[in-house]
């Protein structure tokens, strides 16, 4: 039977990569609070950090300030990995960055990558929160939410305001948090007020993340948003960076699948193509229902080319109407789903939707944005470009539409990428319900 020895001093931390930690922009440093299991030979040790309002502590003299106990701010638990028999077979921790930390698709989001849903039963992780100042205590509320699931393999929660901080050796990069569109704002407002926030982010990545950080960006209009981060990130390939089309993706296999009466599963190689927006372009050409081409299933081509495209591009919309809320949860299913994409080898013949760079693809696209596009993953993060695709007359026009559109936002917001002055010609609106 274990000894566990109770310490109630307190003491400044030391930052190691099994800590699990909440930071708040109220203290002054960074304080916790460990509990370290040890084997059965040993003693576990526990140290508890509280509030100076909830506890008074006595005065300590020190000829040593920084050796001085100060308390403050919840307490956290920090696993001794090296000390833990069975945990020999784990990897080493990966550092993930979450920005809108306090949002709704967030808050899906974190307790399915602290589980170990997303990059497997023996992969620790850290996640690092970013908030804004308004949002802090609800960051606060968060980080207890995740520490009282008790998940094994969440070894490390920091929050913060700060991209340079919350980035720091970031791996993983999932760009939630952007500014929802008020009544009577242009697209043209939204794309410079969060082409801000991207600007900024990016140079922070840039900066403090690892060097190869994948980046999936959320947030809307989330194509230029890459664009944007990604061009603010010169130090960090291009190709690291997404926006996200996941869950067109899945919404259109879905359309299929009811249409085609059978269950999603049998649905493969559907592509999303070009904006996430109104202009997206849902493709059936390419698409197989149990190993057939959609058109051979589905003799309905009028419904293919009108029906099933519209209610793709406008079932967030749809959804909004029947519920009153947008899509967080099937969004945060949709991230789980791009990151899994890319960590785990795709199969054979199969393909998935992002949306990445264009320079350099096979389809004579046109080169510096971000557009959604078929790719394939050997399963270590890295992806390439699907060769074997075909185009007809409708396909090649919807496309044409989306590459327009991005273009002119590429024009819009050229004053955050570094090309220029920006001019705002865009074709049209075509707002996302998401966006409000």
């Amino acid at each position: 039977m274990g000894v566990t020895q109770l310490n109630p001093t307190c003491s400044k931390p030391r930052l190691h990569s099994s800590q699990l930690s909440f930071l708040s922009r109220t203290l002054p440093r960074h304080r916790h609070c460990t509990f370290a299991p040890l084997h059965r030979t040993q003693q576990a040790r526990i140290s508890c950090s509280v509030a100076p309002n909830e506890v008074q502590v006595p005065t300590v003299k020190t000829q040593d300030p920084k050796s001085k106990p100060e308390c403050y701010g919840v307490f956290c638990l920090t696993y001794d990995l090296r000390a833990e028999e069975e945990t020999r077979s784990w990897k080493k921790l990966i550092n993930i960055a979450v920005s809108g930390a306090a949002g709704m698709i967030a808050n899906h989001l974190l307790f399915k990558l602290a589980s170990g849903e997303v990059f497997g039963p023996d992969q620790p992780i850290a996640l690092k929160l970013l908030g804004s100042e308004r949002s802090i205590q609800a960051l606060e509320g968060v980080a207890m939410e995740l520490e009282d699931s008790l998940f094994p393999l969440l070894r490390e929660v920091s929050i913060g305001i700060d991209p340079y901080e919350v980035f720091q050796d970031a791996e993983w990069a999932l760009l939630i948090g952007a500014k929802p569109r008020g009544p009577g704002m242009e697209r043209a407002d939204l794309l410079d007020i969060n082409g801000q926030i991207y600007a900024a982010q990016g140079r922070a990545l840039n900066a403090v993340a690892s060097r190869n950080v994948k980046v999936i960006v959320v947030g809307n209009p989330c194509n230029t948003n890459a664009l944007i981060c990604l061009k603010n990130a010169p130090n960090i390939p291009a190709k690291n960076f997404h926006a996200l089309t996941r869950l067109d993706e899945n919404r259109a296999k879905c359309q299929l699948a009811l249409k085609a009466g059978v269950f999603y599963d049998k649905v493969s190689n559907v592509t999303i193509w070009g904006n996430h927006s109104t202009t997206q372009v849902p493709d059936f050409l390419n698409a197989r229902i149990d190993g057939l081409p959609v058109k051979e299933v589905v003799k309905d081509h009028k419904w293919l080319e009108e029906e099933f495209t519209e209610k793709v591009q406008k079932r967030g919309g749809a959804l909004i109407q029947k519920w009153g809320r947008s899509s967080a949860a099937s969004t945060s299913v949709s991230i789980v789903d791009a990151i899994r994409s890319l960590v785990t080898p795709t199969p054979e013949g199969d393909w998935f939707s992002s949306g990445v760079y264009s320079n350099g693809n096979p389809y004579g696209i046109a080169e510096g944005i971000v557009f959604s596009m078929p790719c394939r993953s050997k399963g270590d993060g890295d992806y390439e470009l699907v060769k074997d695709v075909i185009f007809d007359d409708y396909l090649r026009q919807r496309i044409a539409k989306t590459e327009a559109e991005l273009l002119a936002e590429k024009r819009c917001v050229a004053h955050l990428t570094g090309e220029g002055i920006a001019v705002c010609d865009l074709p049209g609106d075509t707002m996302l319900p998401g966006e409000m």
